[in-house]
């Protein structure tokens, strides 16, 4: 899509593999008035993505996902992150098809509902992603385990988390991935308004969880 607003001088294909990185010359218009100088910024092609949590409003629960993740390895953070079910939109796919496939490929779940809650850019400043985010019903009876497609490297295991220990995580700051914190304090805010949905009535348990005994998920 052209924008006037945007002067593109040159854009170039830097590298091409798994995901592309493209470097532009561009000039912007000012909020000031008249164009800016040239530009040279370099783009991260990585497309459309889809960000599913799902959600057990009868017992209370969400399912996050562990998997390692190579942008924490050199941070301050263990890289085994908690996040909810995500994947990438293929052409000729539509985000619900994605959110139900990889619900089955990262959890074993089969999504009884789903409810957007919005898209988001999660850094516009040099990537081109931008994640279309569900709240997905669920029945939790049975869900965790070990999940993931071996001939992608997939290495995931799911848990089963009371939501009020998973918002307990957050505002400890043990949730650091982005998608983990939006999709958790939508659905806190939300919740009602979704359990009236599905004719929940009140005094979801809450109880039980499928982390590994001894050991909360993020935990080395």
């Amino acid at each position: 899509m052209t924008d006037p607003r945007v002067e593109v001088i040159e854009r170039k294909v830097v590298f091409d593999g798994f995901f592309g990185i493209v470097r532009y010359r561009l000039r912007h218009r000012l909020f000031a008035g008249g164009m800016g100088p040239e530009l040279v910024r370099e783009l991260f092609e990585r497309g459309p993505a889809v960000v599913v949590l799902p959600y057990d409003p009868e017992r209370g629960q969400v399912v996050l996902v562990e998997q390692f993740r190579i942008g924490a390895l050199e941070r301050d953070c263990d890289p085994w992150l908690l996040e909810p079910v995500a994947g990438m939109i293929e052409a000729g796919e539509s985000a619900p098809e994605v959110a139900r496939r990889e619900a089955r490929e990262e959890a074993g779940l089969e999504l009884l509902d789903l409810v957007p809650i919005g898209r988001y850019y999660p850094s516009p400043g040099g990537s081109s992603e931008i994640c279309e985010a569900f709240i997905a019903r669920v029945d939790s009876r049975g869900a965790g385990g070990l999940f993931g497609l071996t001939d992608h490297g997939e290495d995931v295991s799911a848990h089963v988390v009371p939501l009020a220990t998973a918002l307990a995580w957050l505002d400890a700051g043990r949730i650091r991935v982005a998608s983990t914190i939006i999709t958790l304090q939508w659905l806190a805010l939300h919740r009602a308004e979704l359990e009236a949905r599905w004719q929940v009535g009140p005094g979801a348990s809450g109880a039980g969880s499928g982390a590994e005994p001894g050991r909360e998920p993020g935990e080395a």
